[in-house]
Order: C-alpha cells, then structure tokens, then sequence
C-alpha cells in the first residue's frame, strides 16, 4: 500500500505543477463508499472556479488549500494514487494505472481539469481510499487524531524511548521498520542501545525514500524491501537468508541473523514457510492476514448462538482463520447421542480450549506418557510394599 512516501512524492507533484492555478471543470465518481459526507455534484461545485493555493500532507493523508474554504482531502487507504497527465509520479506498484488505459482511468474519483489545460486524477483500485470536503482538515479526525508526522515532526530520541517503555506489545505491531530488532521483540524491552538505533533507521529509511522520490528501484540493494515478496528459502541479503513469520496481523520479513530475540518475553508468531510469491497478495488495513495468530492466544469467551446449548466438556473449541466459529463447524462439533441417551453436560467453570498447533499437541502428549509411567511405577512400588508387610504380619 502507499505508504508516506508515495504520498510525499504525490503532494510534491502537485505543488510543483498544480499551484497557483485555477479549476476550470471537475467530475466527481458516483462512489459513497470514497467519497465520503459529501455528494458528487457538491464537491464539483465546491472544487470549480477555485484556484490551488496548496498541496499539504500529515501521514498518509494529503489536501488541498484552495484559495477559500471547503477543502478537499485525500486520504489514501491501501491503493489511492494522484495522477497528473503527462507528468511521472511515481505511484505505488500495486494500484498503478496503466499509461495505456483511458484517460481519465475508470478508477478516477476526483479528475480535475485545470485552466492551463493540466489535468489531475486521484484514482482508487481497490475503494479503501476516503475523500472528504472539510473547512479545516487539521482540525478533524482523522488528521487531527494522528501523532507526529515521520518526516515532519520527527520525534526526539527520549519522546522515543518513553513511549516504548508503555508498549507490552511486539515491535512489529508498532514499527514496520525493525532496524536489526526482532520483530516479536517487546518494545518495552528494548534497551536504550536498541531504541536509538530504532530512531536512526527510522529518520534515514524516511529521508532515503522521499529522496528518491519512493521510486522502490532506487532503495538501496541491501534493503529486506526487495525480497518480500520471495518464497521461504529464496530470500536472501548480503548472503543472508530472510524468513517469513506473521507478527502484528502481517507477513513479516525478518533476519534471524541480525535480528535476535532478546530476553524470555515476546510475542508469539507464526512461521510463515507456505506463503506465496504472489506480487498481488497483499494484506488489508481492515482484517489484516495473519490475525489468526492473535486469536489463538486468547480463550474463547464469547457465547454461541442458540438457545441454551450445551457443550461436551471434552470437545476443544476449534478457531477458523478469521478467528471466529462458524455455524457449520459448530453443527458438526456438537456431541452425539449415545445408546440414547442425552450427552453430559459440560463443566461450566472449565475453560474452552483453544486448537493448540501439533508441536504443542505432541509435547503435551509426551509429558502425559511420562507422568503416567512414573505414576504406575509409584503405584507398582507401593504394592509391592504393601504386599510384603501383609506377608510379615502373617509370619
């Protein structure tokens, strides 16, 4: 998805060719899901006859400063893009448009002609973009409601450390940079060591990508970036193998080699051996892949559906990928009758079980066959001694 970069690089394309320019005509998509508070035909009449004083960014979200009020912001979601006619934005891979399709693309939400003749399409694939006509984007969420830009606003080392010291949670699901930290890593672990080196890659990761104007071609070559989308076992840098686990909701590729799990805590992820080289396979802002591994460490605890049905105490609670229980696997999981009889009730102080995964499976099942040989060999060995004080007391 485009992340600040692209949209650094959009903004920048506007304010170079865009500013100080009036909007002759406008069409706005038929799309609610997009555009979003504000019908078609209002958002045209707010944009024509306005001249573009501004292009401005926090995040992933970018408006434009007219020379009154309303407003016009755009925020990009997973696939929105700007495209000016015959000028190279670069745009990110996935929600690209090609040069050969129509003009403007039919996945345009907002086109604006200008007076020069220049024209400006803001363009959604996959419709998780969102624009907004606003008086005063900055004031209202969701720019109002975002922390400090990246590049802009860059926090301070301490700013840094303070706020990871708060976070029991993993370091991916806060930072999709590791900067030679493991991904499963706690935050509120890391050493002081780790977080300055944290806050370095952050600034030089953001300044390089904006530098080169998030052209992905230009990253440099020893950047995890260019082999994500590689299978397990091909991946590679500086000699190097890459693997893939999923942490934070999204496949994440890391370095076992440099980046090394400190300390007994961490989160739990999941190997990600199986994935596919597939350049379309992407996760969602919404429902990422990968929840399921959030899901499985917690207990079940929501009620089933239906009326007052009980469950065998035996049966595990089974979890599909999306985390939640299907009324078909239910269906299927209820406990049978048996000579006729009604099947018991379950504990209702006993704990669902969540599906444990087959190592877990096997080691449990390993330490149950040993605590049951030492208990038969206690039982064997108090017999026996029983049996010889009975043979005394006879004598």
């Amino acid at each position: 998805m485009p992340e600040l970069p692209e949209v650094e690089a959009a903004r920048k394309a506007i304010e170079e060719h865009c500013t100080g320019k009036k909007v002759r005509r406008s069409v706005v998509a038929n799309d609610s899901k997009v555009i979003e508070g504000v019908s078609p035909s209002e958002l045209e009449s707010a944009l024509v006859g306005k001249t573009i004083i501004a292009a401005l960014r926090k995040g992933k979200n970018l408006w434009l400063r007219l020379d009154s009020p309303p407003f016009p912001s755009f925020q990009f979601g997973m696939s929105g893009a700007v495209y000016i006619k015959g000028v190279a934005v670069t745009k990110y891979k996935r929600s690209a448009v090609s040069d050969e399709d129509e003009w403007p693309s039919k996945f345009s939400k907002v086109f604006m002609e200008l007076e020069d003749g220049l024209e400006l399409s803001f363009t959604d694939k996959r419709r998780f973009a969102r624009v907004r006509l606003l008086q005063d984007p900055e004031a209202v969420p969701p720019i109002s409601e975002l922390g400090p830009d990246a590049l802009l606003e860059p926090l301070q080392i301490e700013e840094l450390v303070n706020a990871l010291r708060k976070r029991n949670t993993a370091i991916k699901a806060l930072l999709l940079n590791q900067a030679r930290i493991h991904p499963l890593q706690i935050a509120s672990r890391l050493s002081r060591e780790d977080c300055e080196s944290l806050h370095r890659c952050i600034e030089e990761v953001i300044k390089k990508a904006v530098e080169v104007g998030a052209d992905s071609s230009q990253y440099p070559s020893n950047w995890i970036f260019h082999s994500r989308e590689k299978k397990s076992g091909e991946a590679f840098v500086d000699g190097k193998r890459i693997e893939f686990i999923a942490a934070g909701g999204r496949t994440t590729a890391f370095v076992p080699e440099l980046q090394k799990l400190i300390g007994v805590k961490s989160v739990k992820g999941k190997s990600n051996q199986s994935r596919k080289a597939n350049p379309d396979e992407e996760e969602d802002d919404e429902g990422s892949k990968g929840e399921e591994i959030e899901k499985e460490k917690e207990i079940k605890r929501q009620p089933k559906k239906g009326k007052n049905k009980k469950v065998g105490s035996h049966r595990q609670q089974k979890v599909d990928a999306s985390g939640d229980n299907s009324e078909e696997a239910n269906e299927k999981e209820k406990p049978k009758k048996k000579n006729g009889k009604k099947p018991l009730a379950a504990d209702k102080t006993q704990p669902k079980v969540v599906k444990a995964n087959r190592n877990e499976l096997k080691s449990l099942d390993i330490r149950a066959k040993a605590q049951a040989k030492e208990s038969s060999k206690k039982r064997s060995g108090s017999n026996e001694a029983s049996t010889q004080q009975k043979k005394k007391i006879r004598k």
